[in-house]
């Protein structure tokens, strides 16, 4: 059995699609993978064999799926935020956990399964922290404008003026 080693994790509950998504996330994530697929036996609520939980790594995050049925489904009240070096990366991250799903604005997205992401560039926390207070705030303007996929080129026009 693979032992969670982190002090807290996150659990998702899926409508019978834990295992799925987890293979779906950990083909998109750099060092990612499935660390154990638990079934249902004889004894509990579900149909012997199929997937209770799944547990799995994202880029060294460790996350638990659970098959809990149609009782709760994913809000934006939570999200995952995944922090991008590149244009590149936030562009490849953006289509493929977004396909099946919907935009949201401001590098927000919510993939097929309804989990919410925040895909940003690491170039936007540099831009709106700088000491310029007027420059930050242009970036966070342009940001806010920005109806989904976040620009790092037009964040950065903004910071210059």
């Amino acid at each position: 059995m693979a032992q969670i080693k982190q002090k807290i994790t996150t659990n998702l509950w899926f409508d019978g699609v834990a295992e799925e998504a987890a293979a779906h996330y950990t083909g998109i994530f750099e060092d990612s993978r499935i660390t154990q697929v638990l079934r249902h036996g004889e004894a509990g609520s579900g149909t012997p064999g199929t997937v209770m939980t799944v547990q799995f790594e994202l880029a060294g995050q460790q996350f638990v799926g659970i098959n809990g049925g149609p009782q709760f489904t994913f809000t934006e009240a939570v999200s995952l935020q995944v922090r991008c070096e590149s244009q590149e990366e936030v562009d490849r991250l953006w289509q493929q956990l977004g396909e099946g799903g919907e935009p949201g604005p401001c590098g927000w997205l919510k993939d097929k399964y309804g989990v919410s992401w925040q895909i940003v560039p690491n170039r936007l926390y540099e831009l709106i922290t700088d000491p310029d207070a007027e420059k930050a705030d242009r970036v966070i303007k342009a940001m806010l404008a920005m109806g989904g996929k976040l620009d790092i080129a037009a964040l950065e026009a903004a910071a210059a003026g």
